[in-house]
């Protein structure tokens, strides 16, 4: 059994960690809020959008757009979107492991290059595949302007016929403690699949190639601006999690330190009166 000072010291470090992760904990919970609202705002929009511009390029014999022109897949690119800073569980952890399956599994027999959001899972990607851009800056001012010059620079990519299928990868916010993986394709734009004689004929006002090619830019940024900043507050919720349970194991911890730090005290205090009453009986006989 380690001796009484030991303990002492464990059990200071201890107190100290918990000081730590609770403060942590503080943080992520004042900023998921922010972050909640700003996201449960935006995904209506962002959906309907999407649906809408579904449903206009849907038939796609009238619309030409380079961004819904759909070519043989050699060359892949895969978005993964993760954050700067750990001490969040298996956030940034399962957007790598799905990068990699996504990566290896449906694309073995293809060129795969990244372009990645968030320092951490570039800083383990880059180790086994290309990075062709990364973009750790995007978190410091998370605006959709900002996020609109990323979104840019992948759809030039895939206008200029770098890249044939673009794909982002992403934790998508259900709530504080549940975090859903999500792989979704950016590029090309999949239309919205019409089931028989369901198709409906709208009028078109200027006209649906104008509408469409209007649309598609904005709807990219919003689906981009909508991931990140699904990321961007699943990130909170893990670390707010992560830091509750690692304060909880930590008191544990502590408790159980403090038990042995009396049972060892009220040892050696026996121990102590023992030898005390075995001098004095030494001493009288």
């Amino acid at each position: 059994m380690a001796n009484l000072k030991e303990i002492r010291n464990r059990i200071a470090s201890i107190g100290s960690t918990m000081q730590i992760t609770s403060a942590m904990k503080m943080v992520s919970a004042a900023k998921l809020k922010k972050a909640q609202d700003a996201i449960i705002q935006m995904r209506p929009y962002a959906n309907k959008l999407t649906e809408l511009l579904q449903n206009l390029s849907s038939n796609t014999d009238t619309v030409e757009s380079p961004y819904l022109i759909k070519r043989e897949v050699k060359n892949v690119l895969i978005v993964a979107i993760t954050s700067n800073r750990g001490l969040c569980g298996g956030f940034n952890s399962n957007v790598i492991k799905e990068t990699i399956r996504i990566s290896k599994t449906d694309y073995a027999d293809k060129n795969v290059m990244l372009f990645t959001v968030g320092k951490k899972g570039n800083d383990f990607l880059k180790k086994q595949f290309k990075v062709l851009s990364n973009h750790n800056e995007v978190y410091d001012h998370l605006t959709f302007a900002n996020v609109s010059l990323i979104s840019e620079s992948l759809m030039n990519l895939y206008a200029s016929a770098q890249f044939d299928k673009i794909i982002i990868v992403y934790n998508q916010f259900k709530n504080a403690a549940t975090q859903l993986l999500q792989a979704e394709q950016f590029l090309p734009i999949v239309p919205k699949a019409t089931q028989g004689n369901t198709a409906v004929n709208y009028i078109f006002e200027p006209n649906q190639a104008d509408i469409v090619a209007e649309l598609i830019p904005k709807s990219l940024k919003i689906q981009l601006y909508k991931a990140i900043r699904d990321s961007f507050a699943s990130e909170h919720g893990a670390r707010m999690t992560a830091m509750h349970k690692a304060t909880d194991n930590a008191t544990e911890l502590r408790d159980a330190l403090k038990l042995s730090y009396n049972k060892a005290r009220q040892a050696s205090i026996t121990n102590e009166i023992l030898e005390i009453v075995g001098g004095a009986e030494a001493l009288n006989n």
